[in-house]
């Protein structure tokens, strides 16, 4: 019975062109090979399972070839490419900076950079993981490293770059490793399953690969993994998905099937079954966090190709993602990112990622709030109707009417922070039936000529009713003088707290209150920070001299004649 062998050892690329997703660092190499520019110091970087270590033997191995190619790849049959497959070359040290980060093994591995190479051309030093260096063994390496030998040649690797110091990033030739595709990994998978003489579906070996997160090694430690859970030799997708403890799609499709419908009772039932399956309730979040955006991906032609997923799946994305409003996946978005950012502070988690059900289940009916009749009485009430009329107005005014008015500017307020303009009195309950009107048959703005006696009445008349209905802050803004400048009512305020509030939520009641009494739409609001003279104020002996020096410069001589101190 012959011994297994993991394919991540096996399948070990021994060619530049059989390395999976680098050709951006293979055909650099090669091309220094070929035109013999090779550097002193190589530092390859890049996440675990991309190639790295990979890289470098294939390079040290290339090097030193009796009979390279004319396109930079070892021959694979000389004395030196047998030796370094057998594991038996003297020109190609590997050093684990993981388990030898001391001064004394890079003083052991400088010992040996003196000696040249008995045969062959270079000696290789290929050192991994040499973020682990201690900072006294990088300093004792420093030299070496910017001034070796004509024949030492150093490959160095890491999965984190930033612990390295600059001084030895300087001296080295950095090739950045990227993370490997998902499509490149699936066809790497399925030469592999061919050669095994296993059958294996498509969406099983993309699964594995979106799974191993661009490591590759990952990739082909999960795929045996799955070959052995199979009896029959045949990877299918139910398995695969069990066997990892993955989440399927289906699920996410129907959860958003669910919330998009409304149905609160199948999207919490749906939710408990995937619990029940043993899945985690933050993974369920993150999981329908990618979903959305993939949803939101779908929505422009241009960047559906930003969807790693296969055919089906995408046909899948896009049909559903037609369904879903922009409004309704951007806030979902933002309610499932509060979710997982403050799962692992929740209690009750389970409730935590329920209330959040709830909340994205509601999305469509607030996104449909503005398009809801407004009946007195019925409903959502009457507080709600007039919010919807206003709603109706401000649509109807942003509508392009056959007068235009360069001078007119109404501004949009924010519904979400609108107050009720039927605590307004009886005007404002005018307004909404004129203003339903309005939405039915678009009609012409209207622009009456006003005075400013007349508007001084208004004005007086909606700070007696704020002050009635006990709104003292409102009242306390609104209560003072201002200034008009053809439609245009200047206000000054004291500070920029009062500001935010006209600007955010009073301004609307304001406006809307003013132009239907007055029966011009055309007015809108300035509000400004009155500028308040800065005095400085007397407290210490100093602040009194200086005050009353200033007013008799004679007592600064007689200080100075007296010899005498502010205290005395």
């Amino acid at each position: 019975m012959e011994n297994f062998v993991v394919s991540a050892r096996k399948y070990r690329p021994q060619l530049f062109d059989s390395v999976v997703g680098q050709s951006h660092i293979t055909t650099t190499l090669k091309n220094a090979i070929r035109t013999n520019h090779l550097a002193q110091a190589f530092l390859f970087c890049g996440p675990r399972g991309v190639g790295k270590t990979t890289c470098a033997r294939i390079l040290a191995k290339t090097i030193n070839c009796e009979n390279l190619s004319e396109e930079a790849e070892a021959c694979g049959e000389c004395e030196s490419c047998r030796s370094f497959q057998n594991n038996a070359s003297f020109n190609i040290h590997e050093l684990d900076a993981a388990s030898n980060n001391s001064v004394d093994d890079i003083r052991s591995l400088i010992d040996q950079v003196r000696y040249p190479p008995q045969s062959g051309k270079y000696k290789i030093y290929i050192i991994d993981e040499v973020h682990m260096l201690s900072t006294s063994a990088f300093n004792a390496f420093l030299k070496t490293l910017e001034e070796p030998p004509s024949y030492a040649i150093f490959i160095l690797a890491t999965t984190e770059k930033h612990k390295i110091l600059p001084t030895i990033l300087s001296r080295c030739q950095i090739f950045d490793f990227n993370r490997i595709q998902i499509q490149d990994m699936t066809k790497h998978l399925s030469k592999i399953a061919s050669q095994e003489g296993i059958v294996a579906d498509e969406d099983a070996l993309e699964l594995i690969a979106q799974k191993a997160d661009g490591g590759l090694r990952d990739a082909l430690s999960m795929f045996d993994l799955n070959v052995t859970f199979s009896k029959d030799n045949i990877l299918r997708y139910s398995e695969v998905l069990d066997n990892l403890h993955i989440l399927d799609y289906d699920y996410y499709f129907r959860m958003t099937e669910a919330l998009l419908s409304t149905n609160i009772a199948e999207s919490l039932l749906l939710f408990d079954e995937i619990l029940k399956k043993g899945f985690d309730g933050h993974q369920f979040i993150v999981g329908l966090l990618e979903h959305f955006r993939n949803l939101l991906v779908c929505k422009d032609p241009v960047t559906v190709r930003l969807l790693e997923v296969s055919e089906t799946v995408q046909q899948k994305y896009l049909a559903q993602s037609a369904k879903a409003p922009y409004s309704f996946l951007a806030s979902a978005l933002s309610l499932g990112s509060a979710c997982d950012l403050n799962y692992k502070t929740a209690k009750n988690q389970k409730l935590h990622v329920e209330i959040c059900l709830l909340k994205l289940a509601n999305i469509p009916n607030v996104l449909n709030l503005a398009n809801l009749p407004a009946k007195e009485g019925e409903g959502l009430g009457k507080d709600l109707g007039a919010k919807d009329a206003v709603t109706k107005e401000v649509a109807a005014v942003a509508t392009p009417t056959p007068n235009p008015n360069p001078q007119t500017q109404i501004i949009s307020p924010q519904i979400g922070k609108l107050r009720s303009t039927a605590t307004l009195g009886k005007p404002i309950v005018q307004e909404q039936k004129t203003v339903i009107n309005t939405v039915q048959e678009p009609q012409v703005q209207q622009n009456k000529a006003f005075t400013l006696e007349e508007l001084q009445v208004v004005w007086d008349g909606l700070v007696k009713h704020l002050e009635s209905e006990k709104r003292f802050s409102e009242y306390v803004i609104l209560n003072r003088a201002f200034t008009l400048n053809g439609t245009t009512i200047h206000l000054e305020v004291d500070n920029d707290i009062q500001v935010d509030l006209l600007t955010t939520t009073l301004r609307t009641e304001i406006l809307t209150h003013i132009r239907q009494a007055l029966q011009n739409s055309s007015i809108h609001l300035e509000v400004v920070v009155s500028e308040v003279e800065n005095t400085t104020l007397i407290y210490t002996q100093a602040d009194k001299f200086k005050f009353l020096a200033e007013k008799n410069p004679a007592m600064n001589e007689l200080r100075t004649v007296l010899g005498l101190d502010y205290d005395y």
